[in-house]
């Protein structure tokens, strides 16, 4: 007898399941008919028709009289004990995709959770082996999706690494495809040129301070580039150059700091140079600190006679 294709989608029932039924039939007789078409292809029925030829009964048929045979053989599985929801949800996927006119995309008259559904069609359309396998119980339905999800994300990430190597490392990308390199190389090879882009611009940027405060040794990034040291090292000493720079400026600004605080003090040597208090002072220094005291003086001195 052929068998409706969206009937064949539901798991035969196993040796056991089936002996059990035929015992009952053999005891109780065949409650429910099995239903065909008007063709004669069975749509429900498929287990209590082997069923009834294990226990020796005649089986009853009738024949379906509606318009929508789809629909009737997913709600008469709805409640197999053999079969999950999540099966049942894959199952009517893949009806829906053998008889798109037939099953309605509105199916809770037919006894299915939607949003269950909506994500067996998702795991259909995007993994058919594991929605084979979700219709075999070999794998949940939740556990479908995860992976579907898990292979969206890294078809997505590929993309990504693509597209990144097509616009910053096109000569990568062209090996990537021809296949003589491997996606992961490509992508680290570009990692490192980025890395090592980077480390120049910022030895560059260091270089150029340095010019500007007159620094007359040889530029870090000329060093690098002759091959006398790799970029890192470069880098290494650049930024130990600002390290230095910047504790010498701070050094200074807290010397000049100190100096004006006690600026009134060299304005009163310049005002009375000649006093007692003056020589006491200029007395007890000596070499750099007389020579610089003797500057301000000076220098306070003519600030004072210009201003006047």
């Amino acid at each position: 007898m052929k068998v409706h294709p969206v009937t064949a989608l539901f798991p035969m029932f196993g040796p056991d399941e089936l002996l059990d039924l035929a015992q009952d039939i053999e005891s109780n007789g065949l409650t429910e008919p099995v239903v065909l078409d008007a063709d004669g292809v069975l749509l429900d029925g498929r287990a209590r028709l082997a069923a009834c030829e294990l226990a020796e009964v005649e089986p009853r048929f009738t024949t379906y009289q509606g318009d929508d045979p789809v629909c009737l053989i997913v709600a008469a599985n709805r409640h197999r004990p053999n079969t999950t929801p999540g099966q049942h949800a894959m199952i009517t996927a893949m009806a829906r995709s053998l008889s798109p006119h037939s099953l309605p995309s509105d199916t809770a008259h037919c006894g299915i959770n939607v949003t269950r559904l909506s994500i067996a069609t998702t795991v259909l359309e995007h993994a058919p082996d594991l929605a084979e396998q979700v219709r075999t119980a070999t794998l949940t339905l939740n556990a479908a999706y995860t992976a579907v999800r898990r292979r969206k994300a890294d078809a997505k990430a590929l993309l990504a690494q693509h597209a990144r190597l097509r616009q910053h490392a096109p000569d990568l990308a062209e090996q990537v495809i021809a296949g003589h390199l491997a996606l992961t190389d490509a992508t680290a090879a570009l990692d490192a040129r980025q890395a090592e882009e980077h480390l120049r611009r910022r030895v560059e940027e260091i270089d150029a301070i340095r010019l500007a405060d007159g620094d007359t040794t040889p530029a870090f990034a000329r060093t690098a580039e002759a091959g006398d040291i790799d970029w890192h090292h470069a880098h290494q000493k650049a930024e130990q150059y600002l390290a230095r720079r910047h504790d010498a400026i701070r050094h200074v600004q807290h010397s000049l700091a100190g100096i004006a605080e006690l600026w009134s003090a060299v304005q009163d040597l310049a005002h009375h140079p000649r006093s007692p208090y003056a020589r006491e002072i200029l007395k007890g220094l000596t070499g750099p600190a007389r020579t610089l005291a003797n500057r301000l003086i000076a220098l306070e001195t003519t600030c004072a006679t210009g201003a006047a």
